[in-house]
């Protein structure tokens, strides 16, 4: 398998696979608080890092956006 860079953007197609989230879940959860957000490259184009997806599946049930920064630390 090829390295992946950490700082890779996922599109929301690969985010919805990986995560098994509908859509609506998916920005709910970003709404709460509780998913990391994306980030624009374009006008009409985000992604979110792979890192920050990844934090998020080592637990998913108690994730906060607090998480992400003490793993960029």
């Amino acid at each position: 398998m090829a390295f992946q860079s950490p700082l890779r953007l996922m599109r929301l197609d690969e985010v919805l696979d990986l995560t098994s989230l509908s859509r609506a879940t998916l920005y709910r959860k970003i709404a709460d608080g509780t998913f990391p957000t994306q980030h624009k490259v374009g006008n009409r184009r985000c992604g979110w890092r792979t890192w920050e997806v990844e934090v998020w599946l080592r637990n998913p049930a108690s994730f906060t956006m607090a998480d992400l920064k003490r793993e960029a630390a």
